[in-house]
Formats: structure tokens, sequence, C-alpha cells
């Protein structure tokens, strides 16, 4: 027996991105449904939770929420600094606390959440348009009928996929990560890791989430490198490389994987009845392929969007093409820069490594964040290039801005 439900809005992807545009369509009158595939909300955690506390306290995320970080060291084969701030502005989020208090956030504004809910085909109308999904819900099919359809199924893009729209992303990071209790843990220092030995064409992490536990990962880039993360993760563990050594003894507790886009902006983010936003739609940092920030921010533009357009009575491509032109407008020219660093550093040798890291370690603390971070505007880097006391900081910046 097929069940039936009629809402405005339908999100697929109860993650960051989705929970946040539901959200924001409820506060706007719409009915929304909120399908996650997964039995409750961050069952499985896919990502290392790296984020920034001016974002998290904009999005209104609580304290407890996150572990505050204001040192970063990086450490490649014969090389290692850090910089340090005196306040902090980076954080490691508690993954699943975030994630569900993002949702709760979404039903208390009025959105139903239908978890163990996978969604296996699209419905069209009469004009071949994207009408809403069907999905098996324990034991039972339900259709969906909905107005606008929000894709934030994060790498796997259920509904564009099941439209055609697009394919599976080419170029993306994979990556393998232990929850682990530590013996001794600077817990306010992150630790990026570079070279062949952490990763062939990425980054080793330790990110320390409370005063004793941290996650410890490996990030690889396909198809640049056919290692398997969780492999070159446990021989690090193992054979205690790099500043892993000086964690003491470690207790693994829990272990995550993931798949993160690596495409810089490619997607086209709109069609008719249909919004793609967060991992969907591409929207990462490719330096560390950190999204949640985007996820949550475009969601909640997205589910405005939305909401907008239903008012309106006309969600046709047009109508929802704000939502595509405002997140271009806010991180296009940044992720282009940050993709050029990207493709840069996927190339260094172990011995370019040593000497990139003397670069990183001219930069101050702000200049450091806001190149981690892909936030770069032009008039910013205009200045980093021109200005800088130092010439190898100067080049950088020069290769950044393309001339």
């Amino acid at each position: 027996m097929l069940e039936k439900l009629n809402f405005d809005v339908i999100v697929v992807g109860g993650g960051p991105a989705g929970a946040s545009a539901a959200r924001i369509a409820a506060e706007n009158d719409c009915t929304v449904a909120l399908i996650e595939k997964e039995k409750e909300i961050a069952e499985t955690v896919r990502t290392s939770g790296v984020t920034w506390i001016s974002d998290i306290k904009h999005f209104g995320i609580p304290d407890e929420c996150y572990n505050p970080i204001k040192k970063f060291s990086f450490r490649s084969p014969k090389n290692s600094v850090t910089i340090s701030d005196e306040v902090a502005k980076a954080a490691v989020l508690d993954v699943r606390k975030t994630y569900r208090f993002l949702a709760k956030r979404a039903q208390n504004a009025g959105a139903r959440i239908f978890v163990s809910t996978n969604v296996s085909d699209i419905i069209k109308n009469s004009k071949g348009k994207c009408a809403g999904v069907i999905a098996k819900s324990y034991e039972k099919k339900i259709q969906f009928n909905g107005k606008v359809i929000i894709d934030a199924s994060g790498f796997a893009s259920v509904v564009a996929k099941e439209l055609g729209y697009v394919k599976q992303w080419k170029k993306f990071g994979v990556g393998a990560e232990f929850e682990v209790k530590t013996e001794k843990l600077e817990y306010d220092n992150w630790w990026l890791m570079v070279g062949q030995e952490y990763s062939p064409a990425g980054y080793a992490w330790i990110f320390p989430t409370s005063k004793n536990t941290a996650r410890i990962g490996v990030g690889i880039g396909k198809p640049d490198s056919d290692v398997d993360p969780t492999i070159r993760l446990n021989e690090l563990i193992d054979r205690k490389i790099g500043p892993i050594k000086d964690l003491g003894k470690i207790e693994k507790n829990e272990f995550h994987y993931g798949l993160i886009p690596n495409e810089g902006l490619a997607r086209k983010t709109v069609y008719d009845n249909v919004i793609l936003v967060g991992d969907s739609a591409g929207q990462a940092n490719p330096l560390v392929l950190e999204g949640i920030r985007y996820a949550i921010r475009f969601g909640e533009v997205a589910g405005k969007v939305a909401a907008d357009a239903i008012k309106n009575n006309d969600t046709s491509e047009t109508s929802l093409m704000p939502y595509e032109k405002e997140w271009r407008k806010a991180i296009e020219s940044k992720i282009n820069s940050a993709v050029k660093v990207q493709n840069r550093w996927v190339g260094l040798t172990d011995e370019e490594w040593d000497k990139e890291l003397d670069i990183i370690n001219e930069l101050t603390a702000d200049e450091f964040l806001d190149f981690i971070r892909a936030d770069f505007g032009v008039s910013k880097m205009v200045r980093l290039a021109t200005h800088h006391p130092k010439m190898i900081v100067r080049q950088l910046f020069n290769m950044v801005k393309g001339t």
C-alpha cells in the first residue's frame, strides 16, 4: 500500500544543509518534510567537524557543541611549524550533537522529520518536472508530493542523480578517521600532516574534540592516488608517526568514513522545482575539505528562496535562481582561488612541502586563517601579493590571484 503525503517543501537529507533548509522553509509558513535515511540524525559521522567560531556563533550553535582551537600546527617530513592565535577562532564540532541540534531546531519550527526513510524514486508531473519522491520507510512506501524538492543528500546527490541532472563526482576526497581517547593531548592545537608518508594526495590530521579525545584521520584525493585511507590511517597510528607519537597511549573508540566532492563549483544547482545544497552542490572548501558552514548558510538561503517561490506560486528554475546567484556571489571566486592552491599542493614533493611550511610560517594567525578558510577576497589577495614583507608569501598570493 502506497501512503501519499503532501508538503510544500521536501528536503532529502538530514545533515546540516537539509536541517537548515527545512527550518527556514518552515519558519516561512511552508509545510516541510525532512527525510533522513538513517535510523536517527547523525547516526553515522562522515566528517571531521572542522569549522570556524565566527560561523558557529552566527548560526546560534551552542558552546557545548564544539571544542575551540587557537593553535595550528603543520608537520612535513622534515619541517614543523605552529601558528598561535590570542583567542580561539577555529573549532572542532561534536558532529552528532551539532546535527541533532540543527534538526531539532527544524522540528521546533514545524518541519516533520522522517527517519529510516530511504528515497528510491522520484515523481514527475505531467510536464516532466520533479514533483516529489517515493521513499521506503520501515515496511511501507510513502509518496511525498511537493512543490519544491531540496536535494541535501550529500555526496550521493540522490534526487539530482535520479533526475539525470548530475553524474557521480569524478574528483573527490576520501577520509577515514578514528575518534580516540588519548593519554596526552594539547587540546587547543590541531595538526595537519603532509607529505608522502602521511598522504600521497591530501593530508593527515589530529583534531582535538575535548581535553582527552581527538579525531585522527587521513584524507586522500581521488583519482590522484589509489592509496586506501583506512589502511594508511592504521599504519600511522600503529607506528606512531609524527605528532601521533606525542599522544601517548591511544584508545580507538569509533571509526568514521566519508566522501566529499572536490571539483570546485562545477554544478548547476537549480532546476524547475529542485534546489541542490551542501555537498550535493559541491559547496566545499577544497583546502581542508570542510563545508559545514556552507551547508548551513546556503541551506538557509535555499529554504528562504523555496518559501518565496511557493508564496509567489512560481517554482520554476527562474524563480529559484536567486539561490544560485547568492551562493555564487558569496563564495565562487574564493573557491576558485582555493582550487589553484590545492592543485599546487597535490603536486608537491616531500622536499617542496618542507619549503611550503616555511611560507606558511611567515603568515600571521589572521592571514593563515583567511588562507586555510579559503576566505581571501580579491582586495585582500592583491594586498598580500604586493605588500607582504616576505617575497615568498607575495609569490604565493600572486599565484593564487592568477598573475
